[in-house]
């Protein structure tokens, strides 16, 4: 391969992933104003789950909850507020993070090194799986729903983002 063939391709990768973040700042900004105006019906003091601090880290408070538990090196955290619920499963090294708030649903699980995200922000659905030492993302707010797995991403709704490392494929609702 010639330098100028290595140029573009790096030159490609960099819009790529450019436009790939501003994608997601885009849906995050979009699901956070969006739960805003959804705000103020139910409240709790938010809960905040860790593994392997606590084996398997279950927590409740009024209507938020949230789980987390990592088997051998894995780490797992999630955090619910309001009427949230969120869970995080990891194992051999991976990393799993979930945070749900005002009746969204977070789920995120990891394996093999593999780093995974579910935010689920006013009342979404966020699905999130990964393994092999790749990444995913899942965004979703009111109303919608997002799943990032092994094989591929699924977006539901207005608000709902996905982005996974291993295919290269997002979706934005």
């Amino acid at each position: 391969m010639s330098t100028i063939s290595r140029l573009r391709a790096i030159s490609s990768l960099g819009r790529r992933a450019t436009r790939t973040a501003l994608i997601v700042a885009t849906g995050v900004g979009v699901a956070v104003g969006v739960s805003m105006v959804g705000a103020g019906t139910a409240s709790a003091a938010p809960v905040v789950c860790t593994s392997p601090t606590v084996p398997n880290d279950i927590q409740i408070s009024d209507y938020a909850s949230c789980g987390a538990q990592a088997f051998e090196q894995g780490v797992s955290r999630s955090a619910a507020m309001d009427s949230g619920t969120a869970v995080a499963v990891s194992r051999d090294f991976g990393s799993s993070n979930s945070l749900a708030t005002g009746f969204g649903t977070a789920l995120s699980a990891s394996r093999g090194n593999g780093q995974s995200l579910a935010l689920a922000i006013g009342g979404g659905i966020a699905h999130s799986w990964a393994d092999d030492g790749y990444a995913t993302f899942a965004i979703a707010g009111w109303g919608s729903g997002a799943t990032a797995e092994k094989d591929g991403v699924n977006c539901m709704g207005p608000l709902s983002f996905a982005w996974n490392l291993k295919t290269g494929q997002t979706c934005l609702g």
